[in-house]
């Protein structure tokens, strides 16, 4: 006798669920019984200190992932960098002179905390790192609540794309959108224009998400991505200097005078 479809759906069913069962099964296994690893930065944070010369504590200004990848392979071969948790890197370091894994880490592991920061381990002489990392800058889009650098205004006429070159007004179809981040739009020949100017962002103020994203399809971009050298710690001296220069979130002047540079404060510095 032929068995009822539904006997066979059925049957069918119940199997792909042992299936299934067992599937989670193996994989619940897999991973409460996978070994443990350890976290592996901090051993690689002492073993460059025992291999490079110097070791430099550095911030980053508009921190962009992309940039910071640029910088690492740009020096892949010459240096170690670490960027990450400020706890693990002074941790690693040392954070008094009891548990310094070399002497004189523990003065550069008090700045860890101080803001979002890095560190580069490297044999290149001082003058020349100062001298690289004065020079790298990455323009970049300015997201919400950057400051705006500038005060942008756009004329009456076309809206233009300031990145292409020469510049060119935007297509119809982005027409929907610029209206939707604040701009009072009309199509004339299929070109988005202003009757009147529009002003976008006022200089020293923070932006907004519908200014940021405005400036971007524009093509301005007001941040610029660069990396502060904070401090150098001497492995052959274990002594640690301070770098004296303009903050990344200030004006990007070019700070290139290595005679300014301090010995650290030996007082405890101020956490965040």
């Amino acid at each position: 006798m032929t068995r009822p479809l539904t006997s066979i759906a059925h049957k069918g069913l119940k199997e792909d669920q042992g299936t299934q069962k067992c599937a989670l099964e193996r994989g619940a296994h897999n991973i409460f019984n996978r070994p443990h690893r350890p976290n592996e930065k901090p051993r690689q944070i002492q073993q460059s200190a025992e291999k490079w010369k110097y070791c430099w504590l550095f911030e980053v200004g508009a921190m962009r992932n992309t940039h910071l990848k640029t910088v690492r392979n740009l020096w892949r071969g010459s240096a170690r960098i670490f960027f990450g948790r400020a706890a693990v890197m002074a941790k690693a370091l040392g954070n008094t002179p009891e548990e310094e894994h070399r002497p004189g880490l523990h003065k550069l592991a008090k700045a860890c905390y101080l803001s979002q920061v890095g560190l580069l381990f490297a044999d290149t002489e001082p003058q020349e790192v100062i001298e690289w990392f004065d020079d790298f800058r990455q323009a970049d889009f300015a997201r919400t609540g950057n400051i705006a650098s500038r005060t942008v205004i756009l004329p009456v006429g076309p809206v233009m794309r300031v990145y292409s070159d020469p510049p060119e007004p935007f297509p119809h179809n982005e027409e929907p959108q610029l209206r939707k981040l604040g701009l009072s739009t009309t199509l004339k020949k299929g070109v988005p224009m202003l009757e009147t100017s529009h002003k976008v962002c006022d200089e020293g103020k923070a932006l907004t998400s519908e200014q940021a994203q405005l400036l971007k399809l524009m093509g301005e971009k007001m941040v610029v991505f660069r990396v502060g050298l904070k401090a150098r710690w001497d492995s052959v001296t274990g002594l640690v200097t301070q770098i004296e220069c303009v903050s990344v979130e200030e004006q990007h002047e070019p700070c290139d005078k290595d005679e300014d540079e301090e010995p650290m404060d030996e007082e405890p510095m101020d956490e965040e």
